[in-house]
């Protein structure tokens, strides 16, 4: 059995997951809405920051080498 991840959201909130759970799902846990655009990873509007890298959350599922990931929202001048 996978171990379980431990996410960490801006709202100081946490939920848990295993590799491969949908990003959507757990923040919706979370009490978060992760914005969304195109849906298929060419608009960048889902775009969070886990644990310091930026990926798009509409085209990967959750993954880690760690037991504890660090969510932050993207900052994208041209969408603030």
């Amino acid at each position: 059995m996978k171990p379980l991840i431990r996410i960490n959201w801006p709202n100081k909130t946490f939920t848990e997951a295993y590799e491969g759970d949908d990003w959507f799902l757990n923040a919706k846990a979370a009490n978060i809405t992760i914005p969304t655009g195109c849906l298929s990873g060419s608009c960048g509007a889902c775009e969070i920051d886990v644990n310091g890298k930026t990926i798009r959350p509409c085209i990967r599922s959750i993954e880690s080498s760690s037991k504890q990931l660090n969510i932050e929202f993207t900052s994208d001048p041209y969408w603030n």
